[in-house]
């Protein structure tokens, strides 16, 4: 038998042709109205537009719409009678702690809000028509609408909190969360799955280097670190007020106005320390500040972090990853839901200290303010943790792999 040879085709490289772009392809983004959710779906999102890929967002205009760059596409999922009914329940889950927050968020939040979205996500998809849906860990409708229309979709992992199992020493509570996302499902003819972790792709924004050993994860679960490239904010800031060590005290966008008590702690604490401290809170919350502090309703954070020696935050993952990208220490004072956790991942990695939300006064918030701004060990780690979210990639990482998802 005569064996035949067939030639080897060439490739584009050997035809000296390089860096060919993959074809443009569609990204939806479906977001809950929470800022933290939705800024880094912002950066990748600004990554995949510079890549040449066409990008979308579902979600609440009022809330989605100041954070996108000028000209963005969104659609909007917005339900009156769901925002209005939320606007009022949110007093009451302000002032709730543990089991009960829990069982607030799930029952009168994530569920009710994944049934308002889902119609505003199904005409999305019908009008954009993506190649892929990457949906926040919260925005059930985002992954029940991708189930539905069979496409490829991704979790964006805003927390790490949930990829540590924080639920497996209480079986019982994980099985409620289960049903509910069953029940969630169960109207738009989709079989039970867990709507929290895509089973294509699962991008979390922290790195081992925070959240402990990540060798156990799946493949598809990558660990990509803080996604930082979203629009800067830094105008009207006075920045000329800034001239020596200052640290930044934060209890985000969702908590302010609950926070009262602490803000005048924290001011009790500050007051005698050679530190300049901007506090982020709501107008009136904080009377008679010392002249150390400057209090503002909003700041530049992205901007401002570079100018600061540590952070005092309630822990929410943002403000968490986005401090110790600067490699900036922490002092955590957690209030519910995720934060307890994240607080845990920050003493863990030995990058600050954790006091009580609810109890902590000005002499122990004072002693932990300068515990990180003085101590070697804590700078060290968080320096650690920076070095390690640099190295994952961020927002580029996080495009490299959406894009392999197409």
């Amino acid at each position: 038998m005569t064996m035949v040879r067939r030639a080897k085709m060439p490739t584009l490289q050997d035809l000296g042709v390089k860096n060919i772009a993959p074809p443009a392809k569609r990204f939806l983004f479906v977001v809950p109205p929470l800022t933290g959710h939705i800024n880094p779906t912002v950066a990748v999102g600004a990554e995949l537009a510079r890549r040449g890929h066409e990008v979308a967002w579902a979600g609440h205009p009022e809330v989605v719409g100041p954070l996108l760059e000028p000209g963005s596409v969104l659609y909007p999922v917005r339900d009156e009678a769901l925002a209005d009914r939320l606007e009022t329940a949110r007093a009451e889950w302000l002032g709730l702690r543990g089991p009960a927050a829990l069982q607030f968020l799930w029952e009168e939040f994530l569920v009710p809000l994944g049934h308002a979205m889902m119609p505003g996500v199904e005409a999305a998809i019908e009008a954009f028509r993506p190649d892929v849906v990457v949906t926040d860990q919260q925005a059930l409708a985002g992954a029940a609408a991708a189930r539905r229309n069979d496409l490829p979709w991704a979790t964006s992992a805003t927390t790490s909190a949930e990829l540590t199992d924080p639920l497996a020493g209480v079986p019982k509570v994980a099985d409620w969360v289960s049903g509910l996302l069953a029940g969630f499902q169960r109207p738009y003819g989709l079989e039970a799955f867990d709507l929290r972790f895509s089973d294509h792709l699962v991008l979390a924004f922290s790195t081992a280097a925070l959240i402990g050993d990540t060798s156990e994860f799946p493949d598809h679960y990558a660990f990509v670190g803080p996604a930082l490239g979203r629009p800067s904010g830094g105008t009207g800031f006075p920045w000329e007020w800034l001239s020596g060590p200052a640290i930044l005290v934060t209890l985000g966008t969702v908590n302010g106005s609950a926070g009262e008590r602490f803000f005048q702690v924290a001011a009790d604490a500050v007051r005698d320390l050679d530190v300049q401290a901007v506090f982020v809170a709501p107008d009136g919350v904080l009377i008679d500040a010392p002249p150390n502090v400057l209090v503002r309703p909003y700041v530049p954070q992205l901007d401002l972090l570079p100018h600061l020696s540590a952070v005092v935050t309630h822990g929410g993952h943002n403000t968490v990853c986005e401090a110790l990208a600067h490699g900036l220490p922490l002092v955590v004072a957690p209030i519910r839901d995720d934060q307890p956790v994240i607080a845990g991942q920050v003493e863990a990695a030995g990058a600050g200290v954790t006091v009580m939300f609810s109890r902590v006064q000005a002499p122990e918030l004072r002693e932990a303010i300068t515990q990180v701004l003085t101590g070697d060990a804590h700078r060290a780690a968080a320096r650690r943790i920076r070095d390690s979210f640099a190295a994952a990639g961020g927002a580029s990482a996080a495009a490299d792999r959406l894009e392999k998802l197409t």
